[in-house]
């Protein structure tokens, strides 16, 4: 299946697709979700078992933003933050609690999450049956290798959305089938859960393809390596989900992908190459990734994520006129008080872990080069540029007078002060900032309205990067500090000048558990991961960073079961421990 007709499909997806949203959660998969529409009577052609084949894809590319999982997994972390600016975001405190760990089982994501997860399982379990129906594919000019892979690449779909419901809830529900299913799937623990994921991908990758075979239409395809990148992160995490330690496994698995076993990659260039709108070429070090365009999906660039990652008028600054204004939702949190003096903390401060190695080509300011090129990753301080009248300008606040913003590594109520004079308001929490507080940044770009590769990047879901990661991390714990070094470079040679005095010592000798949990941040910001990495490392309860305290104990590991879920199982769901 050729690019072009994969975007044709989604498409067309997109106006069948109000057919299938009325699926609530796991607990209502005795509901038909497909009218009086049947798999014989659907399934007629090619184009009709394509689109069957499809059309969990799409929801799995808006479900990383959906519903608010975006925001729970990073303003829950050290990282992000949504504080109240001045009567914007403060959202009844909603979004207080991610960051306080105080939510409770009716705020919305907690529904919210469960219902994006068991909505992509479901469909995905519903084509999976429907491609087990065909018995002749050559009628529908299907062949029995496309058949194969489409059964293997819906197993492996289904894996990814419950090995994410995993991570948020732990005692979750298996969707393994839906047609003719008068009973709702009963609640099973996480070593269950586990199980059933791995073994759902054992069973997949013998019968995926590699990306080699599919060649440049590998973009929104499940392959053989990322099947097996979905294995090793189920590994990395056993320790914290299960109780059961599978670093080895892990490490074995992530070898083997670097090794080529399941297709050939190979690291990018360039900090920037995996997020720009080159990331769907065949030489792209991404290993899976949602397809965007400019006129049809592009769900990383929307409200939920990065849209709502920079300050309001940050779109002037890019030259991008197609959305109009921008929104303050997401912004770093801050590495610093009022008083510019670094907290004492050991997590959180992204920025300043950025500015413990200053040569990286990241600390630069975000800028345009033209010609679809860009540099910096972060916005901060005056950003300056010309304006459609030609005139010198810079990013504004769009309250106040709509002065010129200093975007600063603190959070107060700064307003117009410039930088260097003291304040006399200490305050700085989240019920105290300002539109300058915090530091943006911008990992995929936003390129001028004038630029036909605007807004196209494919979402990067799982990278080369992070099965070194992976392997390093592996490599650490069972004290090899070398080796976890040098697959650590391997990837962060690229973020600085050639002999960089930034790159880590061969021995591993600066590396600590700190360390990795601070590289992890680096190489990972705002990519939907945070929480998970830091429950892994054991912190995420137990941690300080910029206005949090350490939680009572550690039920907030995991997210409580949204009440409305709850009520509708039937008494089958019972919530997590330590909510009620």
């Amino acid at each position: 299946m050729n690019k072009k007709l994969f975007f044709k499909y989604v498409g067309i997806f997109l106006m069948i697709s109000i057919m299938f949203w009325g699926i609530n959660s796991c607990t209502k998969l005795d509901e038909v979700p497909y009218s009086s529409i049947t798999a014989n009577q659907f399934l007629t052609s090619r184009n009709s078992v394509i689109l069957d084949f499809i059309r969990s894809f799409e929801h799995g590319y808006w479900s990383i933003q959906g519903n608010d999982i975006f925001a729970a997994e990073e303003d829950a972390s050290d990282e992000l933050m949504t504080p109240n600016r001045r009567g914007d975001w403060l959202n009844g405190n909603y979004f207080f609690r991610m960051h306080y760990h105080t939510w409770v089982p009716t705020d919305a994501f907690c529904d919210g999450a469960w219902t994006a997860f068991y909505q992509g399982a479901v469909l995905a379990t519903n084509s999976l049956q429907d491609m087990e129906s065909i018995k002749n594919p050559a009628a529908l000019n299907v062949t029995p290798a496309e058949l194969t892979d489409f059964k293997a690449e819906l197993r492996t779909m289904r894996a990814w959305f419950h090995l994410r419901a995993l991570d948020f809830y732990r005692n979750i529900c298996l969707v393994k089938e839906v047609k003719d299913s008068t009973q709702s799937p009963s609640q099973v623990g996480p070593q269950e859960a586990f199980n059933f994921i791995q073994s759902e991908l054992e069973a997949a990758i013998p019968d995926l393809p590699t990306r080699d075979q599919l060649g440049s239409n590998w973009a929104g395809r499940w392959t053989k390596a990322g099947a097996a990148a979905l294995l090793a992160r189920l590994y990395l995490n056993s320790k914290v989900w299960t109780g059961v330690d599978h670093f080895a496994d892990c490490a074995t698995i992530c070898q083997d992908i670097i090794n080529g076993k399941y297709g050939n990659y190979r690291l990018d260039s360039t900090w920037y190459g995996p997020f720009d709108y080159t990331n769907t070429s065949v030489n792209s070090e991404d290993i899976f990734v949602f397809p965007s365009t400019l006129n049809q999906t592009h769900w990383q660039y929307t409200s939920g994520m990065y849209w709502w990652e920079m300050t309001y008028d940050a779109p002037r600054y890019f030259g991008f006129s197609d959305w109009g204004k921008a929104n303050t939702e997401f912004a770093m949190q801050p590495g610093r008080d009022v008083d510019s003096v670094e907290y004492p903390f050991a997590l959180g401060k992204p920025f300043v872990k950025f500015q413990k190695y200053p040569d990286d080509y990241r600390l630069k300011r975000y800028r345009n080069l033209g010609n679809s090129k860009r540099e910096g990753m972060f916005l901060y301080g005056y950003c300056a540029f010309t304006n459609t009248n030609g005139q010198p300008d810079s990013i504004r606040s769009v309250k106040d007078g709509g002065y010129p913003l200093f975007i600063r590594d603190q959070v107060g109520w700064f307003l117009k002060t410039r930088p260097g004079v003291p304040l006399t308001d200490k305050e700085s929490d989240m019920n105290h900032a300002d539109y300058g507080s915090g530091v943006y940044f911008i990992k995929y770009p936003f390129y001028p309205t004038t630029d036909d590769n605007r807004i196209t990047s494919g979402y990067a879901e799982i990278r080369l990067t992070e099965i070194y990661y992976m392997l390093a991390e592996c490599k650490y714990r069972a004290g090899d500090k070398a080796g976890a070094a040098a697959l650590l470079n391997d990837v962060r040679k690229r973020d600085f000048p050639e002999n960089s005095p930034s790159l880590y010592k061969a021995d591993g000798s600066q590396l600590t558990d700190q360390e990795m949990i601070d590289e992890w941040g680096r190489e990972f910001i705002g990519e939907g991961r945070r929480r998970t990495d830091l429950i892994r490392w054991g912190v995420f309860s137990t941690g300080t960073w910029w206005d949090k305290k350490p939680d009572a104990d550690n039920h907030t590991d995991i997210f409580p079961i949204g009440i409305n879920t709850i009520n509708l199982s039937n008494g089958k769901i019972k919530q997590n421990p330590g909510y009620q």
